[in-house]
């Protein structure tokens, strides 16, 4: 059994997938919920779902020492980015080597790096007028989106779409493929 931790920021709704496709799991234990902001919506979705969370502000994460030893309590060897809208710090990314992993709700290369997320993602990828988006699963490394792809799925657009559009059909591809991915990720280790 894998201990992973799921790292979001936000709403959560990718976070709650995941939780529920490995509720019955005999492989992969979703040990606990990290966040960075106390009023995300993720940490009443974890509660629901009876995962324990921690709330980990932007300033706590300086402190390697706090942020490991948590990691330790709950026996993690998997961290998992769902929506977590904060740089992985350098010692987190040594103390966990190719195990680290985050969903980019583009077709990286494009579209990636500092500034790009959420709807800014969206926006840049209508005005650019693309035929196609989708999303991307790579391993976290110090250069923001820059790591190694491990998994990349995508849809067809079309120039009716607006923003929103957009978004919807790239978030139901993370729906639909991104706890598969983490499944084989977590089988090959």
């Amino acid at each position: 059994m894998r201990n992973i931790a799921i790292f979001a920021s936000g709403s959560g709704t990718n976070c709650e997938n995941i939780i529920n496709y490995f509720a019955d799991s005999s492989e992969v234990n979703i040990a606990v919920v990290i966040c960075n902001k106390a009023d995300a919506k993720v940490l009443e979705r974890a509660d629901r779902l009876g995962v324990d969370s921690v709330v980990i502000t932007k300033h706590q994460f300086a402190d390697k020492d706090y942020v490991l030893s948590v990691l330790s309590n709950y026996g993690i060897e998997v961290i998992v980015l769902a929506g977590f809208l904060l740089m992985v710090p350098d010692y987190l990314i040594e103390a966990y080597p190719r195990r680290i992993i985050n969903l980019h709700p583009a077709l990286l290369p494009k579209f990636g790096g500092n500034g790009m997320y959420g709807h800014f993602v969206h926006e840049a990828v209508k005005k650019a007028g693309e035929t196609e988006t989708g999303m991307t699963v790579h391993y976290v490394t110090n250069v923001c989106d820059g790591g190694e792809i491990i998994a990349q799925f995508s849809c067809k657009l079309s120039p009716s779409d607006t923003v929103e559009d957009i978004a919807e059909k790239e978030h139901q591809l993370e729906m639909a493929h991104f706890p598969q991915v983490i499944e084989q990720f977590v089988s090959s280790l």
